[in-house]
């Protein structure tokens, strides 16, 4: 079986990775904030979208939950298929699903530039892999807080991004929990400079720099952005402080 994991490996990092172009690239190797729209008002959403890529935003995450890999229920194709229309924004959709192998299609058709699963679900993250790439969209994996970074280990040549749940996942506007830090420096030796790290949970101010000390390159911000008065400026705030750390 191992030998199988290294072949596998070896074959998708050779041949399937260079068949697209990866998404993530247009951005550059700067730190990158990304609001959670999940944090929306969604009465409000195209002008709260407005508000933050008058401020600079480049890339949007969408989280969608399918209410058995996480108790919660959030965000559709539909959505992304909305935001699609009216954005240039980069599309970063998470995948908190049992199937991502299932789901994985219908966000690729509404307009999804990347995807992001979990390693924990229950499908085969190769056929995920395979199926992703065959359809041109970026690719990333995902750790919950409690999973070791080793369990990415045989798919992390293979992927764009790294996610790193800096919250248990399912809900937003929980704390930061400060013992993923190590996590992130660890990712980071592991992914170099190949993959993008994300981190996704209480980000703020404070925590952005940590992450971004730690090795993390992309951010993803709900409460922090959305909850504020002034959307566009708590976004253009807290991407100045990720940025400012990184060119320290």
């Amino acid at each position: 079986m191992l030998a199988i994991a290294i072949y596998l490996s070896w074959f998708y990092s050779t041949f399937m990775k260079s068949a697209y172009k990866n998404p993530w690239s247009r951005l550059g190797h700067g730190v990158v904030v990304t609001p959670s729209l999940l944090a929306c008002d969604f009465m409000r959403l195209g002008e709260q979208i407005s508000a933050v890529e008058s401020a600079g935003a480049t890339v949007l995450h969408v989280d969608v939950m399918d209410g058995h890999f996480v108790p919660n229920l959030a965000l559709n194709p539909g959505l992304v298929h909305s935001v699609r229309a009216g954005s240039d924004c980069l599309l970063d959709v998470h995948l908190m699903v049992t199937n991502p192998l299932f789901f994985a299609e219908p966000f690729v058709k509404a307009g999804a530039d990347s995807i992001t699963f979990h390693i924990e679900a229950n499908s085969d993250p190769y056929a995920v892999i395979d199926l992703l790439r065959a359809a041109g969209v970026g690719v990333g994996i995902v750790l919950k807080p409690g999973t070791v970074v080793a369990a990415i280990a045989p798919v992390v040549e293979l992927v764009d991004l790294v996610l790193i749940m800096t919250v248990e996942p399912g809900f937003g506007g929980q704390s930061f929990i400060a013992d993923q830090l190590d996590k992130i420096c660890a990712v980071r030796e592991m992914a170099g400079q190949a993959a993008r790290v994300e981190v996704d949970g209480g980000i703020n101010q404070a925590t952005a720099v940590q992450c971004v000390r730690a090795g993390a390159d992309t951010l993803v911000a709900g409460v922090d952005i959305f909850g504020a008065e002034d959307i566009a400026a708590a976004f253009a705030d807290l991407q100045a402080a990720a940025a400012g750390v990184a060119v320290e």
